[in-house]
């Protein structure tokens, strides 16, 4: 009975290798329908990313200005040797480092505040939360105008309000050499924070809440709840974040460029707004795209050494 069973079990299934062509066409086919899907998503990252990417990479090698009547020439790692020496670019550099520094921390402990807050059983909770993202929903280029009334030194609400309390006559916060970066790094945080506060508030409503009476009923406290339940349930969306908020903040150009357009002096002139001037300002497009390289390959260090370091305390904890 039993070479009888094997006899019909291999008649109905067919010989083992004949099963294992058909698992591999069977592969095969699930990989290229799994392509086709994926082929309307991948195009457009490709011609619109990848693409304009790769091009200002190659556009780094070269000496491709504007208005020029010869054809642009290879000029290997001219531009790249033209930069070390630049002073201006590497302090723009440090001026770039400095605000997103400035933006993204006080931004992070602003909106894990403020969402700490939102998850909490208030009234009128919702209209709270909508309120919260309002800066968000709002363009940069209006945000910027906004805040320049804001702190307009004749009519702005800040300096009206100085006054009003007797604090003195109020400054022009934008064209001041010492106040300038400073205010400019406040907007950012404002204007920036919503984001924030919306991914740590998603990753404290997925925590669960008997956690959280468990350790209550263990006799801990806020902070402590806080430190051994909270944290780490909502620490992979606080490294996600913190990680996208740098390089969202280092690569800023709208807010700050309708502020202050770089000034006063170079004071708050990012490298993104740097190459900007020297691209379209200047006509440099290759020394444009060499400082474009240059800044998404230190970044990528900053990130990597960041990002390494936090993993790495995580997984000793």
């Amino acid at each position: 009975m039993t070479l009888a069973s094997a006899t019909v079990g291999s008649g109905r299934h067919g010989p083992p290798g004949k099963r294992a062509g058909k698992r591999t066409e069977g592969r095969l086919d699930r990989g290229a329908g799994t392509w086709f899907l994926v082929l309307p998503a991948l195009i457009p990252i490709l011609v619109l990313s990848v693409g304009p990417l790769l091009y200002g990479i190659a556009l780094a090698f070269t000496d491709a200005q504007s208005g020029r009547t010869r054809a642009t020439q290879w000029t290997g790692t001219l531009n790249f040797q033209d930069l070390l020496h630049d002073g201006l670019f590497w302090e723009s550099f440090r001026i770039g480092l400095v605000w997103a520094v400035g933006v993204t921390v006080p931004q992070f402990v602003l909106a894990l505040g403020l969402a700490l807050l939102l998850n909490e059983n208030l009234r009128m909770r919702w209209l709270a939360r909508a309120l919260a993202i309002i800066p968000w929903a709002m363009p940069e280029v209006v945000v910027g105008i906004m805040w320049r009334l804001v702190y307009n030194p004749d009519a702005g609400i800040l300096n009206e309000t100085i006054r009003d309390l007797g604090l003195g006559d109020g400054r022009d916060w934008l064209t001041g050499l010492a106040t300038a970066l400073p205010a400019v790094i406040v907007v950012g945080v404002w204007s920036g924070m919503p984001q924030t506060t919306v991914a740590l508030l998603a990753g404290l409503q997925n925590t669960p809440h008997e956690l959280h009476e468990a350790a209550a009923l263990d006799g801990a406290g806020a902070w402590r709840r806080f430190r051994t339940v909270t944290w780490p349930a909502i620490r992979p969306v606080a490294l996600s974040i913190t990680a996208l908020n740098f390089i969202w903040n280092f690569n800023s150009f709208a807010l700050v460029y309708v502020l202050t357009n770089g000034g006063p002096g170079g004071r708050t002139r990012l490298p993104m707004l740097f190459a900007y001037e020297e691209a379209f300002r200047y006509g440099q497009f290759g020394y444009a795209a060499a400082m474009g390289c240059v800044m998404v390959a230190v970044i990528s260090v900053i990130l990597a050494v960041y990002l390494a370091g936090r993993l790495r305390g995580g997984d000793d904890r």
